[in-house]
């Protein structure tokens, strides 16, 4: 991959078999790319192909995608637990959880592996992308890609440059985001960026709301999306992101804004204390042992 003006992407690399890293492999072997999916955890990768494979298949029901193709994009994808296997990926996406010391490691061991001119890509939707550079050998090839979830249907991918990010770098990821089919969002280097920015205090206020007994789960919910034309409430929609990740977020925009408008709500900091993460772990501000989910709140 030439550095001479916008280098072409041939190839992807993505750490992580999470819902965000295999909808990122998903879509980049759909647009005919090869992927090199790894993680620690040879189950977590058994379960991203099988995901995979029945997303496809989804699309294959719809119309949207033929079988044919479907085979041909999954016997693009290699995956391992190895980080060297990411060694000739011309971009490498980390999709791993949102902590920063976990992303920050990530990047120094996989800076060595890499060929000198690889793009390294986050997909943080809330990490400053300048700080996660300055920890590689890389920074102006460094940048960021926030995908959202569930990412094969959504269509937004926010842009992030850090200050060191070259001009090549960002006009390779625009072409990049186009090619997977993406509509992207340029976004300037500040927490949270532009759509956790805004949505994840949200979410939060709605946490409060429902602590202060202004309103019970459904309450709140019905509210948002029959009032302001949501398509789903803002604790449904919680669960659905993961408490533990809202919390997350919250933290990084009170400590990096130091307004206290950003202070977490602490019945938001009680529900991720006490395991309930939302739809991953069965129960957040609903029961998802329950069809149709029942309010826990």
């Amino acid at each position: 991959m030439a550095m001479t003006g916008i280098p072409e992407i041939a190839s992807v690399g993505v750490i992580g078999a999470g819902q965000m890293g295999n909808g990122i492999a998903h879509v980049a072997a759909l647009a005919g790319l090869p992927v090199v999916l790894v993680d620690v955890k040879a189950e977590a990768l058994e379960k991203a192909l099988a995901t995979m494979a029945k997303n496809m298949d989804r699309q294959v029901a719809k119309g949207a995608l033929t079988a044919e193709a479907k085979e041909a994009a999954l016997g693009r994808i290699r995956t391992g637990t190895e980080m060297a296997l990411l060694g000739e990926s011309d971009i490498v996406i980390e999709a791993a959880t949102e902590r920063e010391e976990l992303k920050l490691s990530l990047f120094k061991a996989v800076c060595p592996l890499l060929k000198q001119e690889a793009i390294l890509a986050s997909n943080t939707s809330s990490i400053p992308i300048t700080r996660l550079a300055a920890a590689t050998d890389r920074p102006e090839r460094v940048i960021g890609m926030h995908f959202m979830n569930p990412v094969p249907v959504m269509k937004l991918v926010e842009i992030i440059r850090g200050i060191a990010t070259d001009e090549p770098t960002f006009g390779a990821v625009l072409a990049l985001a186009g090619k997977l089919g993406k509509v992207t969002a340029v976004a300037q280097d500040y927490p949270a960026f532009i759509v956790n920015r805004v949505l994840i205090p949200m979410i939060n206020e709605a946490v409060q709301t429902l602590q202060e007994g202004v309103g019970d789960v459904r309450s709140i919910d019905t509210a948002l999306k029959l009032g302001a034309n949501h398509p789903m409430g803002p604790l449904e929609l919680a669960d659905f992101i993961g408490l533990d990740t809202c919390l997350a977020i919250m933290r990084v925009l009170h400590e990096g804004m130091g307004d206290s408008k950003y202070r977490p709500s602490p019945l938001l900091v009680k529900y991720v204390e006490a395991g309930w993460l939302g739809r991953k772990s069965g129960r957040g501000f609903y029961d998802y042992s329950q069809d149709p989910p029942k309010a826990t709140r």
